[in-house]
């Protein structure tokens, strides 16, 4: 199961610009409010070069990296939650995703239309995220009736359920996101059904002008004032669209020659991993290694299911290797003969970069 990660945003700010350079998803992309009228969905694969290190040392005749799914959804606008401009149903597509990258304009330009009039990242944000907090409230006023419901049968069910919901009105009746507010674990896991959009993480994507990659300028420098230097990443959409377009033994230098170090693409995936606490760990298994996400702190059953349910359930034990000893010994065999390789069982904590081969009953 791969990272899903819903595009959000205002019209018109480089949604379907970002998921082309992203993904080449080939989404249309124009200079008016609305130009995607359904939600655009692309899939690439995730940057990581320790893949490529262990495919030359473990010679598999595959390899199989780990995707990251991106889903573009329309244009948000101020009543979209009471269905303006094309309303809830889009706000519906994103409800499914792990985390939302938040595009925002930090750029003047006169040519391209800005719904509300001019590009102000504080005061378009706040448009966005109020849409949220509103669907959200609906969504559980909704739960609330229905649970009210469940109660009122007298059967003893549904009461904490109940109380969940109500405490979730009261918070989002006083713009409080899910997300940011202090509740007990129990109560997070039954708001979890209803896939609030304001619980999900988010990493906001500064979209600059092309002559300030790095976001220094005023607008983006407001943005990262206002929500934070590490929720905030600064992208020149319209560079990464260049770059995209240019072989790949060509875009490292492109990149070099603009002083950046990293892709949108590689920005993006290290800011969700961060947002979302993931770790990479590696399986071969019948001559192929794949890439695999996990939450960090999940344990090898766990990890087994991430590849397969029925992996999990007939999970025995896994064979673990550790990425920084196959770069220092070169090869299985050697970490074998040293004693390296650790046979453990369904409650191992698995590492970032761990390599397992599981064991398991059919």
């Amino acid at each position: 199961m791969s990272l899903s990660v819903g595009i959000a945003g205002l019209p018109n700010v480089g949604k379907s610009t970002l998921l082309n350079a992203l993904t080449q998803a080939h989404a249309e992309a124009s200079n008016y409010p609305f130009c995607t009228i359904e939600q655009n969905v692309g899939v690439t694969p995730v940057p990581d070069p320790d893949l490529r290190k262990l495919e030359e040392i473990l010679s598999p005749q595959e390899t199989v990296p780990t995707t990251i799914k991106f889903v573009d959804i329309a244009g948000l606008v101020e009543g979209a939650s009471r269905g303006e401009g094309l309303g809830n149903e889009f706000l519906g597509h994103i409800r499914e995703v792990d985390a939302l990258v938040h595009v925002v304009r930090c750029f003047e330009d006169e040519n391209i239309v800005h719904s509300t009039g001019a590009p102000d990242p504080v005061c378009d944000v706040g448009i966005v995220e109020t849409e949220f907090l509103l669907a959200d409230l609906q969504t559980a006023q909704r739960g609330v009736d229905r649970w009210s419901k469940v109660v009122r049968t007298g059967k003893g069910e549904g009461k904490h359920e109940l109380a969940a919901f109500e405490h979730a009105v009261e918070l989002l009746e006083k713009g409080t996101a899910i997300g940011e507010a202090d509740m007990p674990l129990e109560d997070r896991e039954i708001l979890a059904e209803a896939r609030f959009l304001t619980a999900k993480p988010v990493l906001y994507l500064a979209n600059t002008d092309e002559n300030d990659p790095h976001g220094e300028g005023p607008m983006p420098t407001a943005l990262a004032e206002f929500k934070g230097k590490d929720r905030v990443v600064p992208v020149s959409i319209q560079i990464e669209e260049e770059i995209a377009e240019l072989p790949p033994e060509e875009q490292g230098e492109f990149l070099e020659g603009l002083g950046l170090d990293d892709t949108a693409l590689d920005l993006v995936v290290t800011g969700c991993y961060r947002l979302l606490d993931l770790i990479t760990f590696y399986t071969i298994a019948n001559d192929k290694l794949s890439a695999w996400q996990l939450p960090r702190g999940d344990h090898a059953e766990h990890a087994a299911g991430r590849i397969h349910g029925d992996l999990q359930k007939g999970f025995i034990r896994a064979e673990v290797m550790s990425l920084k000893d196959l770069y220092e010994w070169g090869n299985r065999a050697a970490l074998h003969d040293h004693g390296l390789i650790h046979t453990v069982g369904r409650d191992h904590e698995v590492q970032d970069k761990d390599v397992l081969h599981i064991h398991f009953n059919v």
